[in-house]
């Protein structure tokens, strides 16, 4: 009885490495692992070991016979995708990819005798946290975090949906790297302002840029900037919890929300909008915004998309638990399929994924009356946010499918709406002293090594993963096979003489950063406030609650590094006490 990917997974192909028979795909170095929504079990080739269930960090795979109802529909999704054949894998199930795989995985073995080698690493999300775990594997590496925010994980905690805890638990194997000897946090420390680019690699044979891609892209329409016209980003970090944007003021005072864009986080805004608050009540959702919820006058979310359904950004997981929530009601207005597409699902010709989304609009039924609603409208391309003072409504103009071109038809709407959130794509920001790729919106490199300009000549030492390297593709993990990427060529460039040598030592830099921002938070300190998280969502019944106030995190902080001043032992004896039980007791992933 075979095993079955749910709707949690992240992609980071932990399950690949674990699985003895190759029967889960797209595997790392498939050309469609960057843009496959999930992964997948053959069920005709698992065997039923469950090494998979024990590597996957999100708690994703899941045996048939255990699965609920809302994941039965997973077993045919993962069987779908092996009806058609695949030239990287001819024979599911044998191991033909075993060798392409292993040169994915290995990295050349650090050189010791070139001495110990130290990397900073410039964002603290899974880009990061992955690229830190690549380096950690090799003997006497030390690696230096560092983050601007007083706290760590990046879009786990602060951009993931509060209602999937599940994916947030890959939040839990980052805590687990972060214990590694040779790991060490600089959390509310902004490269760029509390200390350059130039002093890291003084400190560091090379840097590492993970600083992912947090900033929207613009419309480019008039009232894009009214009160109540804000991004999809910035609602998500306001219900995480994130203290940017803790003050923010959401107006939720109208019956309808319009959100531009139809991807994956386009549905979770949308989710929340219409979710009853008591069962978001026991999540990690900001309190602030679960009581702003509470009182929201918000009957429906329209979603917006200027082409069709088929050509929806969203991923068939994401919306199939959405047809699953129970109180909820999902329209499709008019979907918008394009003919020569229809006639591509007749001769059974679909992409896996667009063929599924198809498939699951025979799920949608008629409204129950009273109920909150996400309607879905295609065709629609939005010309102007409307209002006075603030936000009132949106401008759309309709297109329609012109022999498979994208044409506008004249005619044209308003929908009346309070609150406006665009979610059509992110872009990197740059940070002073380091390339950027203005017209992409990525640190220019070529297979991680960062160029000097877009096109130009390798800057030896310098590095990117993640988003801020590739672009805003791909899932959570995906950035665990983009980060080995990345490490085997700096891996490779020290081996060969290719890096210089730092100037300056560890401790050197301990007191730099300390100068320069005394308000630094080491992993001591992140450990403190994430137990007060806990031990406080604990005593009101929630997963954790989250501390927003950045007085407070740094009070918490400070609070943990008192002990190990008055002890004389220093905050590393404190670290190696309070860390050997943990380390004992977990297994790394």
């Amino acid at each position: 009885m075979p095993h079955v990917v749910t709707q949690s997974c992240c992609s980071d192909a932990s399950c690949v490495y674990a699985c003895p028979v190759n029967c889960i795909h797209p595997t790392p170095d498939e050309p469609d692992f960057l843009t496959a929504e999930m992964l997948h079990i053959d069920p005709a080739a698992c065997v039923d070991c469950g090494a998979c269930v024990s590597a996957c960090p999100v708690d994703a795979i899941v045996p048939q016979k255990k699965l609920t109802p809302p994941q039965v529909q997973y077993l045919q999704i993962n069987a779908d995708y092996y009806k058609e054949p695949h030239e990287e894998r001819a024979k599911i199930g044998g191991t033909e990819t075993r060798p392409a795989l292993a040169k994915v995985t290995a990295a050349a073995q650090v050189r010791t005798d070139r001495g110990p080698l130290r990397v900073a690493i410039v964002g603290s999300g899974p880009a990061a946290m992955y690229a830190a775990d690549e380096l950690l594997t090799q003997p006497g590496v030390t690696v230096n975090v560092f983050d601007r925010l007083p706290v760590p994980h990046g879009l786990v905690r602060a951009g993931v949906a509060p209602d999937h805890q599940k994916t947030k638990q890959v939040g839990r194997l980052y805590d687990v790297i972060a214990q590694q000897s040779g790991f060490e946090y600089h959390l509310n420390v902004e490269v760029g302002q509390h200390i350059s680019h130039d002093e890291l690699l003084a400190h560091h044979h090379a840097v590492i840029y993970a600083s992912g891609a947090s900033r929207d892209r613009r419309l480019g329409i008039a009232g894009e900037d009214l009160p109540g016209s804000t991004s999809a980003t910035d609602f998500v970090a306001w219900y995480n919890g994130h203290p940017d944007h803790a003050d923010d003021a959401v107006d939720l005072s109208h019956r309808r929300a319009v959100v531009i864009g139809n991807g994956n986080v386009a549905l979770d805004v949308a989710r929340i909008l219409t979710a009853d608050p008591d069962t978001l009540a026991a999540t990690d959702i900001a309190p602030y915004a679960l009581e702003a919820l509470r009182r929201s006058a918000i009957e429906e979310v329209v979603i917006l998309a200027r082409r069709g359904f088929a050509q929806s950004a969203f991923t068939v997981p994401e919306f199939a638990g959405l047809l699953d929530l129970p109180d909820i009601d999902v329209l499709v207005q008019h979907p918008g399929i394009d003919p020569e597409l229809e006639s591509s699902a007749a001769r059974g010709e679909l992409d896996h994924a667009v063929a599924q989304k198809l498939r699951l609009l025979d799920r949608i039924t008629e409204p129950t009356p009273g109920r909150r609603r996400i309607v879905f409208r295609y065709l629609l391309g939005p010309t102007g946010i409307v209002g006075d003072e603030r936000v009132a409504g949106v401008d759309v103009a309709h297109n329609t499918f012109d022999d498979g071109a994208l044409v506008a038809t004249g005619e044209t709407e308003r929908i009346d709406a309070g609150l406006v959130l665009t979610s059509i794509g992110y872009r990197g920001t740059q940070i002073a002293g380091v390339p950027f790729d203005a017209g992409r919106g990525v640190i220019p490199n070529e297979a991680g090594r960062v160029l000097d300009a877009p096109g130009g000549d390798v800057l030896p030492g310098v590095y990117a993963t993640g988003w801020i390297k590739r672009g805003p593709s791909g899932f959570i993990g995906t950035n665990k096979s983009c980060a080995q990427d990345t490490v085997r060529g700096l891996v490779d460039d020290f081996n060969a003489g290719r890096l210089g040598s730092p100037s300056r030592g560890n401790a050197e830099l301990r007191h730099l950063v300390r100068d320069r921002q005394p308000a630094v938070i080491d992993a001591a300190g992140w450990r403190a406030i994430d137990a007060e998280e806990l031990r406080r969502g604990a005593a009101a019944g929630r997963v954790r609650e989250k501390i927003s106030d950045e007085s407070e995190l740094l009070a918490i902080a400070r609070a943990a590094a008192a002990p190990s001043a008055a002890s004389g032992g220093g905050m590393r004896a404190v670290l190696r006490r309070r860390q050997a039980p943990a380390q004992a007791a977990i297994l790394r992933p």
